[in-house]
């Protein structure tokens, strides 16, 4: 690692004194649930390779979310009521104020001070939650004052949203250059390279590590009475901006050779009551209409076929389970990151791929067909190993005596 040589000794050795290691694991997810599905995935990783984790959410709470023998802290939950981001409101869809900051503050300092963690990880920041700078940054400033000092790794998808304004980036740049010792890229640079959504990333190479793609493990195709067995899984992750999709597909099943086989819409727990029960309303004999579940990468392994939004999470456990599958990628406000990782997949030839734009029963009704005449999906040669690598890679951090970072 560059910078070995300076005097840089403050990160503690526990693996020589047979201590269990501690990880202080801060996610947010404001819209979606896929950055805290993938910290629950890194959470089974990390305990497996003998460290203790505690994993602190800021979101709204995930029913059947499972992060292991994870200790998990939630905060006050707050979220983005859309896509815009601009605005963040708590449980009561009110814009969050002072007092709540500061509630939310105290207690991640709380947790850190109880902790005393020997690695901190924030997920997205700082090339992501600017607006979550209140509490992260005030973490980060305690975890540099103590003695021994946390090794402090940033946890990144593969592809990040272009920030509207250039000064953005000069600040991600130096909040890296001045806490972090290392940025985990999730991803594959022989698919997408970092520096195609982040181009600065040269300036900072001495601490980005690429891990792979963080995927669950697939589960076995069961017998005929397993769920999922034969059906289409049409899915959405968190599902606040669904609704499109899953009328689309209620309207496409008419259109497709698997008009007779069950459809089993899963719509996640941040799409509102009112729509959920409106999807339920319309949803024909034959389709079922139910909320996320914990068992998907199991639905997804016996399924005819997935209809799904495109988003990291949910491409990787498709490519993983070798299932065939049609993808949507969400593309509203700024939003790049699906789209871009859509394109690549269809350019390989995995996945087939209906633009947001142009989503209709129709579209999707023929790019289904055409996954159902085409081989099952497979990881095209992407590096799936990507908990496991992070957990090693955060091993071999935490028994260094120079990190990065004084």
């Amino acid at each position: 690692m560059n910078g070995a040589s300076r005097n840089m000794d403050h990160v503690v050795d526990r693996g020589a004194e047979g201590v269990r290691s501690r990880v202080l694991f801060y996610v947010q997810h404001l819209l979606g649930i896929g950055h805290l599905k993938r910290a629950a995935t890194l959470c089974h990783a990390f305990e497996a390779a003998g460290f203790d984790v505690t994993l602190v959410s800021g979101g709204r709470v995930v029913p059947g979310l499972d992060a292991g023998a994870a200790e998990f802290v939630q905060l006050s939950p707050l979220r983005s009521p859309d896509g815009s981001f601009r605005n963040l409101v708590n449980e009561a869809d009110e814009i969050i104020d002072d007092d709540f900051r500061d509630t939310r503050r105290r207690t991640l300092l709380d947790t850190f001070e109880k902790v005393r963690p020997d690695i901190i990880v924030t997920e997205l920041f700082p090339f992501g939650r600017r607006q979550l700078g209140f509490e992260i940054l005030p973490l980060l400033e305690a975890a540099h004052k103590v003695r021994p000092r946390p090794c402090i790794v940033s946890s990144v998808r593969d592809i990040l949203v272009e920030p509207g304004k250039p000064e953005r980036i000069t600040e991600m740049l130096d909040r890296v250059k001045r806490f972090y010792d290392l940025v985990l890229v999730h991803g594959d640079p022989d698919f997408v390279a970092f520096h195609e959504t982040f181009p600065p990333a040269h300036r900072i190479a001495d601490r980005i590590r690429y891990t792979g793609y963080v995927v669950e493990p697939p589960a076995s195709r069961g017998d005929r009475d397993t769920p999922g067995r034969d059906e289409v899984i049409v899915s959405a992750g968190g599902g606040a901006l669904s609704e499109p999709l899953f009328r689309s597909a209620i309207a496409a099943r008419r259109l497709t050779r698997l008009k007779d086989a069950r459809w089993r819409l899963l719509a996640g727990y941040a799409l509102p009551e009112e729509m959920f029960r409106s999807l339920e309303a319309c949803a024909p004999d034959g389709v079922i209409v139910e909320r996320a579940r914990p068992d998907f990468t199991a639905l997804l392994s016996n399924c005819a076929l997935s209809i799904s939004q495109g988003g990291y999470n949910t491409v990787m456990d498709v490519l993983a389970a070798g299932a065939r599958g049609v993808i949507v990628p969400y593309a509203g406000g700024a939003e790049t990151e699906q789209t871009l990782r859509a394109a690549r997949l269809r350019a390989r030839g995995v996945l087939q791929v209906v633009g947001e734009a142009d989503l209709t029963p129709e579209r999707l009704a023929r790019s289904a067909e055409t996954a159902l005449d085409r081989p099952p999906a497979h990881a095209a040669g992407l590096d799936l190993s990507g908990a496991e690598k992070s957990a090693q890679i955060l091993a071999q951090l935490v028994g260094r005596t120079h990190p990065v970072l004084p």
